[in-house]
C-alpha cells in the first residue's frame, strides 16, 4: 500500500474542509454528521478524526480558511506604525464587502456562519471562535482610531470603542442584509458609501 504523504494529507483535509461547507449550507450544522461529511468527501469518518476533534473543531477551521486572512487585514489597524489607521480601516472592511460579493467560497462559509448554525453544547467552541473573532477585531480598530486621534486624524465626541462597534456592526449588518437578498442592494458600493459617511462623521 503507498504511503501517504504530507500532500495527499493535506488535500484530504481541504476536501473534508470542502465537503463540510456544502453538507452545512444544504442541511444546517446540527443536522449534519460527521459521516455524511465523510461519504461526501469519499473517506472515512475516521479520516475526518484524523483531521479535526470534532464538528466543532471541522466549523472553526472551516471558518478559519475564509475569515482569517480578511481578519488579519482588520487585525493591521492596531499597529502602531500606520500613517493612517482610519484608512487601514476603510479598506479592511471594504475588503471584507467585497469577498463576500466575488469569492463563492466566502458568500457561502458566510451563509453557513449567519443563518445555518444552532449553537448548543456540541457547538460551544464555535461560538466561542466568533465571540473573540469579533472581540479582536474591535480591539484593533479601537486601538487603530485611538492612534488616528494620537496623529490628529481623529476627533469625535464618541468614544473609541463605541466607534469600533459601530464600524462592526455597520458591516455586519449590512453583510446580513445582504446575505438574505443579493438582489436588493450593490453590497459594495453601498458599503464603501455607508462606511465613508460613518467615518467622515467620526472625524468631524
Amino acid at each position: 500500500m503507498p504511503r501517504r504523504t504530507k500532500q495527499d494529507a493535506e488535500r484530504t483535509r481541504e476536501r473534508i474542509l470542502d465537503m463540510a461547507e456544502r453538507e452545512f449550507q444544504r442541511r444546517g450544522v446540527s443536522r449534519t454528521s460527521l459521516e455524511q461529511i465523510a461519504r461526501a468527501a469519499g473517506v472515512t469518518r475516521g479520516a475526518v478524526y484524523w483531521h479535526f476533534r470534532n464538528k466543532a473543531d471541522l466549523f472553526n477551521a472551516m471558518l478559519n480558511r475564509v475569515t482569517l486572512p480578511l481578519e488579519a487585514e482588520i487585525l493591521k489597524s492596531g499597529e502602531r506604525t500606520l500613517d493612517d489607521p482610519v484608512a487601514q480601516i476603510r479598506n479592511s472592511y471594504v475588503a471584507a464587502l467585497r469577498a463576500t460579493v466575488a469569492d463563492p467560497q466566502a458568500r457561502r462559509v458566510f451563509e453557513v456562519a449567519l443563518f445555518k448554525v444552532e449553537h448548543g453544547h456540541a457547538l460551544r467552541g464555535v461560538h466561542e471562535r466568533r465571540l473573540a473573532g469579533l472581540r479582536n477585531r474591535v480591539a484593533n480598530v479601537e486601538r487603530g482610531l485611538r492612534r488616528a486621534a494620537r496623529l490628529g486624524l481623529w476627533k469625535s465626541a464618541l468614544p473609541a470603542r463605541a466607534a469600533a462597534q459601530g464600524v462592526e456592526a455597520l458591516v455586519d449588518g449590512l453583510i446580513s442584509n445582504w446575505m438574505i437578498d443579493p438582489q436588493a442592494f450593490d453590497l459594495v458600493r453601498v458599503g464603501e458609501q455607508a462606511l465613508d459617511a460613518y467615518l467622515r462623521g467620526l472625524r468631524a
